[in-house]
Formats: C-alpha cells, structure tokens, sequence
C-alpha cells in the first residue's frame, strides 16, 4: 500500500498539470477534447513517470520504460478523450473520468509491469 499512496501523492501533482493545460487548450484555444487530453497528458505524463520512478518505486529511468509507460497511458488519454468527443461530455466530466481511470489502471500498469522489479 505504501506505493500505492506515493503514487496518490505523485498523481495529485501531476492531475493538476494536466488538468491546467488541458482547461488551457480546449476552454482557452479551443483544441478538441482530444488533443487537448493528449497534450496535456503528454507534459504531465513525463512528470508522473520521473516522480514515480525517482520517489516512489527507486527505479532507473530507461527509455524502454518511459516509452512502454507512455504508449499504454497515451492510448488511454487518446480513448477516453475520443470517447468524450463522440458523447459531447463536459470538459470537466472527461477530465473527472481521466483521472479515475488512470489512477487505478496506471498504479496498477506501474507496479505490475514497469516498475515490477523495485515492488518491495
């Protein structure tokens, strides 16, 4: 449980990068739901991949493993962004939905898979 609330902690941070530019580029500059999910993830993304490995799970920091980390929460930044855009949700509903998800799909993505080896 203890990577679990480090990964909590680290995910608060970077929800608020996210959020920020992703308010920033659909409300401000008018992007689609979509791009606007992606781009944002795309900055916060690399946040959350640093501070979890660094802080959180004591791993090196790989290509390999930022790229697998990315590829699997991009494709799920890109679906949930797409599905929102086809069901013309709120902004702040795709953003609520996001979150959910990634917290628990990605906590367990990073445990599991990335950073399997430093899970003691």
């Amino acid at each position: 449980m203890q990577h679990f609330w480090k990964y909590v902690s680290i995910g608060v941070v970077n929800t608020a990068i996210h959020w920020s530019l992703f308010l920033i580029m659909h409300n401000g500059f008018a992007f689609s739901q979509a791009s606007s999910n992606t781009f944002a993830f795309l900055i916060a993304v690399s946040f959350s991949f640093w501070a979890n490995a660094r802080y959180n799970f004591n791993s090196q920091l790989t290509g390999r493993k930022y790229l697998l980390f990315v590829i699997f929460m991009g494709l799920m930044s890109l679906s949930i962004g797409y599905m929102s855009d086809k069901l013309a949700l709120n902004s702040f509903v795709t953003l609520v939905i996001f979150s959910a998800v990634s917290l628990t799909l990605g906590f367990l993505y990073s445990k599991l898979v990335i950073f399997r080896e430093n899970n003691s």
